[in-house]
């Protein structure tokens, strides 16, 4: 919708993921950056997972398809997720250096 040459946003409920983390909580809306799916492959860290998201990206000289995988750090409160389960990240503030998503509760 556009009030006098402006784009306004129409109001949607986002639902909100929460992750307990040293006493605080952070809420992050689900419609506010990527959300991705993969499996968990590492739970060494302390707090946090490694996510494998594949994907398949085409090859135009050939008309194929092949698989392309990229690892992602992850907040993961309290270490609740093993190695080999599905989960969902979303995009976040940066936690770290190289952490930029939390796993979500779903």
């Amino acid at each position: 919708m556009s009030i006098f040459g402006k784009k306004t946003e129409d109001k949607k409920t986002a639902a909100t993921v929460k992750a307990v983390s040293s006493g605080t909580v952070k809420t992050v809306k689900a419609g506010e950056g990527k959300t991705l799916e993969g499996v968990v492959v590492s739970t060494k860290m302390k707090d946090t997972v490694v996510v494998r998201v594949d994907r398949f990206v085409k090859v135009p000289k050939y008309e194929r398809f092949i698989k392309v995988s990229k690892r992602y750090k992850a907040h993961d409160a309290g270490n609740m997720r093993k190695e080999g389960d599905k989960v969902t990240i979303i995009e976040t503030r940066p936690i770290s250096r190289g952490k930029n998503f939390i796993v979500s509760n779903s």
